[in-house]
């Protein structure tokens, strides 16, 4: 089998590991089929990607919308490999799949619009497949409305030329859509539990995903009472259709 390639673009070290471990926890991968790639630190370099099963995405703090004084070095040299890479995927229609901040990525290809109209707090919020999604190969392994967690400051609001719209939630009408047959972003995070989580709201708590900061502990009982389940089958059907 040809590997996947993970791409991550968190900087703290405890918040990448965890969410590296996660993908391959919920892809049913060990680490010699995932090449990991951090790229907040490390040049992505060539990638041909007839060498790859297909390209997973993580999420993490850098938005596309940032404005761009505030970008720092590593954001700009990440969002022009990215930018570079989305747009070669797309083209050849190559498996791809960005959680989170693959919206950001793939979501301002062919005339798509990110921005900060449709951000929702770190909560666990339905959503809902649209027609489309649950006929999808890949989101039609979910219930047709499932609960996941997520927190998210942009969002799309116009969607890329062509794009299929396959999942929606009440707050935010994009929340995964596929561009060709093969390239899809989702807003949720499906490989996030609620240790992952628990983790996350406390390595992020000045980032501004809720205010003051002193309520990363309520969130956290949040994390901790809600029932995420279903999320997960994403990236092990990601797996299932693509791994070759």
């Amino acid at each position: 089998m040809k590997p996947f390639l993970f791409i991550g673009t968190r900087a703290e070290d405890a918040a990448a590991d965890s969410e590296y471990a996660a993908v391959l926890r919920c892809s049913g991968l060990d680490e010699r089929d995932v090449r990991r790639v951090r790229l907040e630190r490390d040049e992505l370099g060539p990638v041909d990607l007839d060498d790859w099963s297909g390209v997973i995405l993580g999420g993490g703090p850098y938005n596309k919308s940032d404005p761009e004084e505030t970008k720092s070095p590593a954001q700009r040299r990440a969002e022009a490999e990215l930018h570079a890479l989305a747009t070669r995927a797309v083209a050849a229609d190559t498996p791809f799949l960005g959680a989170c901040y693959g919206i950001g990525v793939l979501g301002t290809l062919r005339g798509g619009v990110v921005d900060r109209t449709y951000g929702e707090p770190i909560s666990a919020r339905e959503i809902t497949l649209t027609d489309a999604g649950r006929e999808d190969p890949l989101l039609g392994a979910m219930p047709p409305t499932f609960q996941a967690f997520l927190g998210h400051k942009e969002a799309v609001t116009v969607l890329p030329e062509g794009a299929v719209l396959l999942a929606s939630s009440a707050e935010c009408p994009v929340h995964a859509f596929r561009i060709g047959r093969n390239v899809y972003a989702t807003q949720f995070h499906p490989e996030l539990d609620i240790d992952g989580l628990v983790l996350r709201i406390d390595i992020y708590r000045h980032h501004g995903y809720f205010d003051p900061p002193e309520e990363a502990e309520a969130v956290m009982a949040m994390a901790r009472a809600s029932h995420v389940e279903h999320p997960t089958r994403l990236l092990s059907r990601f797996v299932e259709l693509y791994a070759c």
